[in-house]
Parts: structure tokens; sequence; C-alpha cells
């Protein structure tokens, strides 16, 4: 089977790519279609992040792992497309560049049967141009009882002399 995928750069003008890849290649593979179809040079790491329908990012599945625990990431190249995704399974995250955070959603809008007269994976369509920069993201964390704290505390405390302090009082 071949799945085709709409991926969408996370930004107010349309920049997105249509990619048709076998169902039997990998997460690495799908990788490195994006990485080419956006003309990135491909030398950054990489994760996908299973998503459900809100694109809540869930688990990760990195390009390479650096851990060697059971607690470390799965990692593209070890997952089948047909494994990450399915008619339930329509949604992923992908991040390009850590330190600049490009940010893609990939969806799988169809499956249909393999044409043989193509070569896969396949660009079919491109919309839009990437920017020279990425979009400006806002990392706040949600504000929790915890970000009221410093208000309870006194601000003429002595921290110089801490035997003074009457701990029974916070």
């Amino acid at each position: 089977m071949v799945f085709k995928f709409r991926v969408v750069l996370d930004i107010l003008d349309d920049v997105f790519r249509d990619i048709e890849i076998e169902d039997n290649q990998t997460l690495e593979d799908l990788h490195n279609s994006i990485v080419q179809a956006f003309g990135f040079v491909g030398d950054e790491m990489a994760s996908f992040y299973k998503s459900d329908d809100d694109w809540t990012q869930g688990e990760e599945i990195s390009l390479f792992s650096i851990e060697e625990s059971a607690q470390a990431p799965k990692v593209m190249g070890d997952v089948a497309l047909n494994e990450a995704f399915g008619k339930e399974k329509t949604k992923m995250i992908y991040v390009y560049d850590f330190l600049n955070m490009w940010t893609f959603y990939v969806e799988l809008a169809d499956i249909e049967e393999v044409d043989r007269s193509k070569t896969y994976p396949n660009l079919m369509y491109s919309q839009g141009y990437l920017p020279d920069s990425p979009p400006e993201k806002n990392f706040e964390a949600e504000k929790t009882g915890l970000d009221d704290l410093d208000d309870d505390l006194d601000d003429d405390l002595d921290l110089d002399n801490l035997d003074d302090i009457d701990l029974d009082n916070y």
C-alpha cells in the first residue's frame, strides 16, 4: 500500500508538501522525504511525536537514540509507517532542528494501491516556500498553584542568617 501524507509547516501561510511513500518504509524514510521536500540540509536532529486528533504531542520517536535504556525513545529507523499510521492513527507532529524548532503537522490523507510506474517516496505537490527563519514559538508553562508561592513569602527575610528563620510559620 501507499500512504499519502500532507506535511504542513506550523505558520500562518500555507506551506505544505504532499508526499506519497510505501507503507512498509520507515519513519526515517519519511523524515528524509520531508527534509528533501522542504529543502533542509538534513544534518539536524529530528523527532516525530504521536498525536491525537487535537494535535496533542505524545510519545517521541527520535532520529537516533543517545540513551541505552528501557526509557529511551523509539528510533525512526525501527518503526515502519504501517506501525505508526493507519485508519485510526492519522496524525503526528514532526520537529526538525531542535535549536530552531521547525514544527510540522503530518497527516495521513489517503491509502492507495502501489503504482508500479512510480518511484517512492514521491513528492506529489508543493505549496508555498519555507521562510528564511522558523516562526517564533511561545513556550509558556501552564500556571500552577506553585507560581504564587513567592507572593506568600515574607520579602523581609534575612537570608544571610538562616538560624533566625522560623520554618513552622511557612
